[in-house]
């Protein structure tokens, strides 16, 4: 389906828009995905309302790349915020700054991970505001990518567990009160179309759930973790790097899983209270719920995330308004690149041709024609630590290639008869075929030679900024973002 400026285009304009972001929420962590055990009454409302986006992917699956994708719409490599140290500046300017200059009210509540409050990143007001550790810096330990550097924080996450609380949940507590009142003492008075941007730290670990929702799981069974790849010398490498795994015996590993599931009730609670406050006003107003990426939870030997397998790039999304229909269900792929385009419809009546341009596409187009669009597909991308090339992800269909740019082997799953990605497919005769299809889309797209050698230079210039590679190891490093850093 073309894209044109056609006011009758379906939810084109005059719309609020409610964007509700989570961190590190896997997409198969909620009941409405079908998780057996893990409690989402609130997101399971919001689905039953709207479209669920089944085969939703993050653009990167690591924070700062994937919000640089959510504010532009536009791909890793065009964009540029490569890494946890290359954190979003405002430019090129994203879907807040087109809605704040037609004169439309754009706030955000909690966390940018943006670079700096004084750039000017679009917002006309940031609440609870949480940008960049180390004065913007980011975490520049990554940018060590050849030689590789190494990770010893690694150890905490395994220490730090709970139940309990942390810093994290009650800075997400305070996030939901101040969106809640915005949008009941704010949002009324507003004559235009406004946009609010309410962004939560939970799940992103450290994993400690508040105890009346950690007890919900206490006792819930825990499934064995997904055995890894071990013969992939990139797997590998990354593994070595991100090497939680090592750190964890068996009872912490469940204690760290029913962590996490307690984490994602807190915030689908934190959720609900947002989603009461929008009162009379949810009639007129697009609800788009997602997260940045996903979280591996010990599967494949990984916990976090930064790698391509599904629970790290696989990310739950749903929209609720003008244009999806209640209980509707979407497989086609998407991205969180097409959140920009999204929004600008629902508020402008027409995105920004540039994501357009680099293959992203409103929400509302995706369902009206979603025949139209099976031949969609979706790319991430990875160029952070423990990578010692740039990795690329292509799903289209039933298949996902995991390509990588120096050269190594290609792998390939297929993910109806093999979802938890366990048999590698590349080297087998009978799908070259199937790789040669995908990896042609990929250089359709971008030349992830070309990428790779871009994102390369790039962050040699940011460690040349800093001092080197003896100045980078000497500056701080975290395993989670410290609030108010």
């Amino acid at each position: 389906m073309a894209v044109t400026e056609d006011p009758k285009r379906v939810g084109a304009g005059r719309q609020n828009v409610l964007v509700i972001l989570a961190d590190e929420h896997a997409r198969s962590a909620a009941g409405f995905s079908g998780h057996p055990i893990v409690s989402t009454p609130v997101l399971d409302r919001l689905a039953a309302g709207g479209t669920v986006f089944d085969r939703a992917y993050t653009p990167s699956p690591i924070c700062i790349p994937a919000r640089a994708s959510i504010a532009t719409g536009l791909p890793v490599f065009a964009h540029a915020s490569w890494s946890s140290a290359e954190s979003y500046t405002g430019r090129p300017e994203g879907w807040m700054h087109r809605l704040r200059d037609a004169g439309h009210s754009v706030v955000s509540v909690g966390k940018l991970h943006f670079r700096s409050d004084e750039d000017d990143h679009g917002f006309d007001e940031a609440i609870e505001p949480m940008f960049t550790a180390n004065s913007g810096q980011g975490w520049p330990q990554g940018l060590l990518r050849r030689p590789m550097g190494t990770f010893p924080e690694a150890v905490e996450l395994a220490a730090l567990l709970g139940p309990g609380e942390s810093e994290c949940t009650a800075y997400d507590r305070s996030v939901a009160d101040g969106a809640c009142r915005w949008l009941r003492e704010e949002a009324p008075g507003r004559q235009d179309p406004w946009a609010l941007f309410v962004s939560f730290v939970s799940p992103h670990y450290p994993l400690v759930a508040p105890p009346e929702y950690f007890a919900a799981y206490a006792d819930a069974p825990v499934p064995p973790p997904i055995p890894g790849h071990a013969d992939h010398p990139v797997v590998e490498a990354l593994r070595r790097f991100w090497c939680y795994d090592d750190h964890f015996d068996p009872a912490g590993r469940e204690m760290a899983v029913r962590n996490y599931w307690g984490l994602c009730s807190f915030v689908d609670g934190l959720i609900g209270r947002v989603l009461d406050a929008l009162g009379p006003g949810a009639a007129d107003t697009l609800v788009l719920s997602t997260s940045d990426h996903g979280e591996m939870l010990g599967n494949h030997g990984f916990w976090c995330k930064s790698v391509m397998y599904e629970d790290a790039v696989a990310v739950p999304l749903i929209a609720r308004g003008a244009g999806f229909a209640p209980g509707s269900r979407s497989v086609v792929p998407v991205t969180l690149c097409d959140l920009a385009a999204t929004i600008e419809q629902a508020v402008l009546g027409v995105p920004d041709p540039a994501s357009l341009r680099h293959g992203a596409l409103p929400l509302q187009e995706v369902v009206a024609d979603g025949g139209h669009h099976a031949d969609r597909w979706a790319l991430s991308e990875y160029h952070d630590g423990g990578s010692t090339t740039g990795i690329f992800m292509v799903r289209h269909g039933r298949w996902k290639l995991v390509h990588h740019a120096d050269g190594c082997p290609d792998l390939l799953f297929d993910l109806e008869d093999d979802p938890d990605e366990c048999h590698d497919l590349a080297g087998d005769p009978g799908h070259r075929g199937v790789c040669a299809d995908l990896l042609a889309r990929l250089r359709d797209r971008c030349d992830p030679v070309a990428v790779d050698a871009r994102a390369f230079a790039d962050q040699a210039e940011v460690l040349d900024r800093l001092g080197g590679e003896a100045a980078v190891k000497a500056m701080p490093s975290f395993n989670h973002t410290p609030i108010g850093s």
